[in-house]
């Protein structure tokens, strides 16, 4: 079985992975072989991850690397040839510098992000005027917002994650969160927060269960919930979309993406939400319609 597996990668590791071979171009999945990395959004990399394993094994002459990095190098990198696939959280229209006319969309499946906070931190629930209060510094002390008397510590994440666009989009309003210290990956802002006092943050649904020294906090009391996102009662979610180069597109990488798409049971497992259990859909626009 030929999978690799990486932390969250710097650029100049991506760098470094540049020359994979092309897949070979062939229609029969069981003849499929070649080199694939897929790497981007750390949201989306549990599902990639699992999926890769899974594919693999069942398709022993395909190689595939599963890399992290954030959505805005997952874009850049596919468009450049690093990747085959990119992985997002966010529409290719939404990076600054991208040109989505040269790539594939394909949406795999859907994902919320939900306020983290430390276990020790007794609240359930923010309004939103809260929730931005507290994310541009406004609020620094959390008895200001029905909380123990202890200082605020906002963990962010970095420039390009496209879990940081979604969250201060759809859960700040488009406010700019405070300098502070950030995160480039999911797991170590979990981990972060698990180990800070007094900490907040936020991350996908899929690692909300990585840590019981974190707890999801919900929003106008709506819960992060599976549930909530599916008809967007709760509002803050995004769809995770698989990018490919259309120049350079092959038989494999479509064969990959259509099975991580079709893997319904992993994608409940990991905490995502399949695309035929939404009861809405949002344009890269954001525009919100019922299906």
């Amino acid at each position: 079985m030929c999978v690799y597996f990486y932390s969250i990668a710097p650029l100049l590791t991506l760098a470094a992975c540049g020359n994979s071979d092309t897949a070979t171009n062939n229609t029969d999945s069981s003849a499929l072989s070649g080199k694939v990395i897929a790497g981007g959004s750390t949201a989306l990399q549990p599902m990639a991850q699992q999926a890769s394993t899974d594919y693999t094994a069942k398709n022993p002459e395909v190689q595939i690397t599963v890399q992290g990095g954030g959505s805005g190098v997952g874009l850049t990198q596919v468009l450049a040839g690093t990747f085959q696939i990119g992985n997002s959280d966010i529409f290719a229209e939404e990076k600054s510098g991208i040109d989505a006319s040269k790539l594939n969309d394909y949406k795999v499946a859907v994902v919320g992000f939900a306020p983290i906070v430390n276990k020790d931190i007794n609240i359930e629930s923010l309004s939103t005027k809260q929730l931005i209060d507290v994310f541009t510094g406004k609020v620094k002390n959390w008895k200001e917002v029905g909380g123990p008397d202890e200082k605020i510590t906002v963990i962010g994440r970095a420039a390009g994650s496209g879990t940081r666009v979604n969250f201060n989009n759809l859960a700040l309003g488009g406010a700019t969160e405070v300098d502070g210290p950030t995160q480039d990956a999911s797991g170590t802002a979990v981990t972060m927060v698990g180990q800070t006092p007094g900490a907040i943050s936020y991350v996908a649904f899929s690692y909300l269960d990585k840590s019981k020294d974190i707890k999801a906090v919900s929003i106008d009391n709506v819960k992060p919930t599976v549930e909530n996102v599916a008809d967007n009662s709760y509002k803050v979610w995004s769809y995770e979309h698989m990018y490919t180069n259309k120049e350079k597109e092959t038989a494999v990488e479509k064969d990959f993406i259509k099975y991580v798409t079709e893997d319904i049971e992993t994608i409940k497992k990991l905490g995502y939400i399949p695309i035929s259990e939404m009861k809405v859909e949002r344009d890269a626009q954001g525009k919100i319609t019922n299906k």
